[in-house]
C-alpha cells in the first residue's frame, strides 16, 4: 500500500509539472535574467540535449522546449534570441537564464544579471 501510494504522489507531481507549460504566443515578460556557464558545460539539459555554454539557449520555468524568444538588456538595449532547452531559473525573482555566450552578447557578464525583456518569436 505505501508502494502505491508513492507511486501515486510520484505521478501526481510529474503531471503537475507538465502542465506548468504555457503557450508562448504573444508572450511578452520584463524581468532579470542571469547566465550560467562553466561548471554546467557539459551536463544534460532538462530537454535532454547536454547543455554547451557556446550555444544561443536558455532556461525558462514555463516555455515550451523549442521556443525561439528575444531577449533586450534594458540596460543598454542589446539584443539576442536564443532557444528555450531547459528548464530554470531556480533562483527566486529571476525571469530567464542564459547561456554564457547570449549573456556576451547582451553585455551582462561582469554584472552577472540584468534587467530584460523577453518576447516569443512568431513561427
Amino acid at each position: 500500500m505505501k508502494h502505491l501510494l508513492g507511486l501515486l504522489a510520484l505521478f501526481a507531481l510529474l503531471t503537475g509539472c507538465a502542465s506548468g507549460v504555457i503557450d508562448p504566443n504573444g508572450y511578452d515578460e520584463t524581468g532579470t535574467a542571469s547566465y550560467y556557464g562553466a561548471r554546467h558545460h557539459g551536463k544534460r539539459t532538462a530537454s535532454g540535449e547536454p547543455f554547451n555554454q557556446n550555444a544561443l539557449t536558455a532556461a525558462h520555468r514555463r516555455l515550451p522546449f523549442g521556443t525561439q524568444v528575444k531577449v533586450t538588456n534594458l540596460n543598454n538595449d542589446k539584443s539576442v534570441v536564443v532557444r528555450i532547452n531547459d528548464r530554470g531559473p531556480h533562483t527566486r525573482g529571476r525571469l530567464i537564464d542564459l547561456s554564457r555566450k547570449a549573456a556576451e552578447q547582451l553585455g551582462m557578464i561582469g554584472s552577472g544579471t540584468a534587467r530584460v525583456r523577453v518576447q516569443a518569436m512568431s513561427n
